[in-house]
Parts: C-alpha cells; structure tokens; sequence
C-alpha cells in the first residue's frame, strides 16, 4: 500500500509502498479515507520520541483518521465490515501511522463509530484536538457555568475546540492569542480576546475579571516562567494546566491525553449536538504531505489539514 513515511529522524517524508497490514485478533483493518495531520506528526519525524517509545523503519507518519472497517480479525469485536470509524492511532511501535492507505486498530483502542450527522471528513479533523479540550474539561479543571477560564494559545486546534466546548457549556472564555483573532474567537464562543502581541495579558485580564479568573489552561508556554504568568491571575483556590509540562510541583498540574474510544464516542456525541467543529483549512493527496508539514512548522494554522490517500 502507499504511506508517506522517513527512512530516519528528521529525514524528508516521502510517498513509499509498504505492505498492507494485516489484522490480529481483536483488531480491524481500517480503510483510511481521510488522514489529519498534527504537529506532533512532524515532531515525531525529528525524533520526540526517540528512546521513550520503540520505532519501525520506515516510519509511517499520522495518528489521526477516519474511514471504514475493511477487514475484521479473528475473535469477538464490537466492529463489523463497513462500519464508519474515526479516532488515533497511537500504540507502539512507532512508525505505524496513518498516513496510509490502511491502519490496523485493536478494537477497544482509541477508535469508535462515526454517528450519523457527522461526515467521516468531519470526523477525522476531530480526535487529538477534540479528545485533549474534551478531556481538560472533564478532569483537568474543575469549572461551572458562569466561571472564567483564561486560555493562553486559544488560536490553535485545542484552544479553537476548548473554547467551543467551554462555551457550550456556559463557562466563560478569555482567549489569549497573537495577532488579530477576535472576530473569529468570539464567533467561537469566548466572551473577550486578547492579543498578546498588543496588550498586557495581567492588564487586559484584569480590567473584565476581578479577583482573578478561575483557571488557567496553558497550550503553549514552554518555561515555567512563562506559565508562573499567567498563574498568577487566577483566584485563590483556582486550577492551572499546562499541556506543555511547564507547571512547576504545587502551582498547577502537566496534562497528558488519555486518548479512549469512550472518550471518542462522547466527543462524536458533542459534535452531533453542535457544540464542537473543526474547520478543515485544506485537503491534499499524500504526495503533498512534505510540504504540508513544513508549512505547519511555521505554525498558524486555523484549521486542520487532512491527507486523501
């Protein structure tokens, strides 16, 4: 089958043929019809997880996808042939992605039907974005209705999803971006949008929320300093995370996603009931993945990418 994959770390992705896997029991072949790309596509390629997982060479890139159960392997499983599936291919070894034409998926994995009322090109811009904002929400931070949430890095695919999902359930969002993004947070649901590159975050923060808002999510600051910033602007008894393992022991908590196929079903359920949509920003055969990821290097993407194998 055709994948786009590296021969080595930080080498140029390239469109090869690979063979097409088979599955084992408990799992099913998925026939991808759309792939998604994420940052951590490309960080994988230098080496992210180079000597804290096992990898395969050549390493088939993608976690995310959506498409159709092609082949069921033997034993009991919850899927049948033809059924409409999405979700993140993440288990080891490294190196068998979705940039492919099929992946194979144990089936109580981080995998789950597509419902009606979503489409799979919608579904596949949905699962590593939609399952971290889904799963800040859930046990992350601790909010109610009416509470203020101060996102820092908003603009992204998490905070554009975070944001979405904060506001559908009437907690009150304060974007903090870079450039301007107002029109189109506050289309998103945050009540106010402030862009760093312009304002004092603490001053403009501190002008609509007295006595400090009640948590903090963090997407992009890569030092402790930075996270300390923004931490202080919460009350007392507030919640910080960052997702980027900067909060220091005893000022808030480093966020990992636990990615599930519940997780997945509850996020389709949120989409169907139109709290959450991601935007695709654009839709490439695999023989323009290279460039699609360098371009995403650059950062500022406002939408997702999606691969047609």
């Amino acid at each position: 089958m055709r994948a786009v994959a590296v021969p080595a770390f930080r080498a140029t992705p390239e469109v090869i043929h690979v063979p097409k896997p088979s599955p084992g029991p408990g799992e099913v072949l998925v026939k991808i019809e759309y792939a998604a790309l994420n940052p951590f596509d490309w960080q994988v390629a230098d080496g992210l997880l180079d000597g804290r997982a096992p990898h395969v060479f050549p390493l088939v890139l993608g976690v995310d996808f959506a498409g159709r159960v092609d082949v069921v392997g033997p034993g009991e499983n919850r899927f049948v042939v033809g059924d409409a599936v999405y979700g993140q291919a993440g288990r080891p070894p490294v190196g068998t992605g979705t940039y492919a034409e099929y992946v194979t998926m144990p089936q109580d994995a981080a995998i789950a039907g597509v419902p009606d009322g979503i489409t799979l090109r919608a579904a596949a811009a949905l699962p590593t974005a939609g399952m971290t904002a889904l799963q800040i929400l859930r046990t992350g931070v601790a909010l109610e209705p009416g509470d203020t949430l101060l996102l820092v890095g908003a603009a992204g695919g998490v905070g554009s999803a975070l944001t979405q999902l904060a506001a559908a359930r009437d907690i009150r969002v304060v974007a903090v971006v870079r450039g301007d993004e107002r029109e189109r947070m506050r289309a998103l649901g945050a009540v106010l949008s402030i862009d760093s590159t312009e304002q004092s975050v603490p001053e403009a923060c501190g002008r609509v929320v007295l006595g400090g808002v009640d948590a903090v999510v963090d997407l992009v600051s890569a030092d402790a300093s930075s996270f300390e910033t923004y931490a202080r602007l919460m009350r007392p008894g507030g919640a910080a995370l960052s997702t980027r393992g900067c909060a220091p022991p005893g000022l808030g908590v480093n966020f990992h996603l636990t990615a599930s196929g519940a997780l997945l079903d509850a996020l389709a359920a949120a989409a169907v009931a139109g709290e959450i949509h991601v935007p695709v920003e654009g839709e490439y055969p695999l023989e323009k993945v290279p460039e699609a990821l360098e371009r995403n290097r650059g950062g500022g993407a406002r939408g997702k990418t999606l691969f047609v194998p």
